[in-house]
Order: C-alpha cells, then structure tokens, then sequence
C-alpha cells in the first residue's frame, strides 16, 4: 500500500520585484508508522506582512511532520479531530518557542497550516487560513474545506493566533484517499472554480495521471517538472503570488477503491 508524492513551490513575480523571498512551503511523504504506510501532506503559507514569515511556513511544517511521525508511532492510532487540534496546537507551540528565543512575537511568524494524513482505514483533513485542499475517496474531486478569509477582505487566519483552535477545520473520511492536493492561495483561481466552490478538474487530472504512472526512480525528476510548471509563463500571467503545490495519487490496489466510495465524514 502506498502513493506516489510530489511536492514544490515557486517564488511570486510580486515577490521578485520588491526583492523578497518565497514565503510558501509544502510536503509530501509516504513513510511506515505503527507498522503501516502513512501519507502525510502540509502546505504552509507565510504572511507577507509577517516580518518572518516565510520562517513561520518553515517552521509550521517541520513541527508537523515531527508532530504526526511521534503520535502514530504507536500501532492503531485513530486519525480524528482531535488529533489535527493537537497537530495544530503543536505548530502553534513550536513557532511561539521560536519566537521567543528571538525575542520577537508568534505574529512575526504568521503563516497558514493545511495538512492531509492519509492511511488504510482513513484519512484526516484539517486547515488553518487560505489556500485549499482537494481530494479524491472514490468519488470524484472535492474541496476538502471551504477556503478561508478572515474578518476583512484579502485577511485570513493564522495558525500563530491565540484562537487558532476556534478556527481550525477538520474532517475525517472513513476510507484512504485515492488523490489529494493541497496548495497555497496562490493557485487558488487556477485550480478551483472560485463561485461554485468546486475544484477545476482539467487542471489537477493531468498531474494525477503523471504521478499514477510513475515509478518511484522517476519522482525526482518530477518534481523538477512541478517547480517549473509553477515558474511558467503560463501560471504567471494568473498569479503575481507564491505558489506551493503538493501532490499524491494512490498507486496501491484497486480494491481500496470500492472501500473509498463512502462519502460519509465527521466535521470539526
């Protein structure tokens, strides 16, 4: 049982012209936990009026993926709610840590969280802030969770808030996903039909055909291809913005298959 991944980001043209760095980061990995495989996907958007908070993205990853790896060590670890508010209260901790040795505030770190924990018997969704999450259980794509704005226009949430627990979303599907992206505001009016609500399929098929056919010798290379997919033209002249895109498509049996046509799911 396992996915194949793809993970990149690529720097704004808005950022390169006031001279400024990429502030997205992302992840994908498929590891062995508790004595299964495991796929893990953490998107992470720095606020650009942070004053580290391409730093905060850095940090709201690593902290997650440390998170994620020690609490399903253990075999038969339910994937709930519960458990993406003790991820997202993990990342919250480690940036006001860092924070504080540097004598700064858990706000100069602001920066979103999205995170996708995918196995056998479920897979858990949860997100902080813009930027989306689509993915795939055997019924088609689906926004995972309405993209978020804050209390005013081109304002979202941050996992770095005292309340970052109010508006955290979670959801659990009882089945493993077949596709999943998860990807910064920055793709958003690419890859989602922003009035419906509903994800552009033509944009995300061709990347999941690629990966379903890959071997693993070939996801170096592909991720090469991703980051200059990101940098083209073509997505320029849609985005003056960071991208990051993370990607994974089930490459295991076609039996899970009927087992994810079970749209059910508990909301958070």
């Amino acid at each position: 049982m396992t996915w194949r991944v793809v993970s990149a980001t690529a720097i704004g043209t808005s950022h390169q012209t006031n001279g400024t760095d990429c502030q997205d980061e992302c992840w994908a990995f498929v590891e062995s936990l508790g004595g299964e495989d495991v796929l893990t996907v953490f998107v992470s958007d720095g606020a650009g009026s942070a004053l580290k908070g391409g730093e905060g993205a850095n940090l709201a990853i690593q902290a997650a993926v440390r998170f994620v790896a020690e609490a399903l060590s253990e075999p038969h670890v339910p994937l709930t709610t519960v458990l993406a508010q003790a991820c997202a209260q993990s990342v919250h901790d480690a940036i006001a840590a860092e924070a504080a040795t540097r004598e700064l505030t858990p706000r100069d770190y602001a920066c979103t969280l999205l995170g996708v924990v995918s196995r056998r018997d479920s897979t858990l969704v949860f997100q902080i802030g813009d930027g989306a999450i689509v993915l795939d259980i055997g019924n088609g794509l689906e926004v995972a969770v309405e993209p978020m704005t804050g209390e005013y226009a081109n304002m979202t949430n941050f996992v770095t808030q005292t309340d970052h627990a109010k508006v955290l979303v979670a959801r659990v599907y009882p089945a493993p996903a077949l596709h999943v992206a998860a990807f910064s505001d920055g793709l958003q009016r690419l890859a989602l039909n922003m009035s419906a609500g509903t994800a552009h399929a033509p944009f995300f098929r061709p990347f999941f055909d690629v990966l379903a056919a890959a071997s693993l010798e070939q996801e170096d290379a592909l991720q090469v291809q991703l980051a200059e997919f990101l940098k083209s033209k073509a997505v320029n002249e849609r985005t003056d913005d960071d991208k990051s895109l993370a990607l994974a498509s089930w490459i295991g049996s076609d039996s899970l298959k009927t087992k994810a046509e079970t749209p059910a799911s508990s909301e958070l």
